[in-house]
């Protein structure tokens, strides 16, 4: 059986995607994977101590879990949608293509 090198490039796809993945989590040990939101906060308080947010949250989560499943929660139904209207795209463009008219869908 003779692998094609499409399976060989989608292999190291994969493998790339899961070393980037991984290697933070290795080459920084014991560091603080804080939000960008915490960062921003304690850099405008170093800046100007007077400041007060103009703006609140409408809904706090009660601990950092849900806020993260909260937030996976929202990465999962925007891939599925962007996931959703490829696909469309692609099935009206196969069905054209097979209908014997142009590729292109105006």
């Amino acid at each position: 059986m003779q692998v094609s090198r499409k399976s060989w490039n989608n292999g190291l796809l994969v493998l790339g995607v899961t070393a980037l993945a991984i290697a933070p989590l290795i080459l920084v040990r014991g560091a603080e994977f804080g939000g960008a939101d915490g960062a921003a906060e304690a850099a405008i308080q170093e800046v100007n101590p007077n400041y007060k947010p103009w703006a609140t949250p409408i809904f706090e989560p009660a601990s950092g879990e849900i806020e993260s499943l909260l937030f996976a929660l929202q990465a999962g139904l925007g891939a599925g949608v962007i996931g959703y209207a490829i696909g469309l795209y692609r099935g009206r463009q196969e069905q054209h293509r097979i209908a014997g008219k142009s590729t292109k869908i105006r």
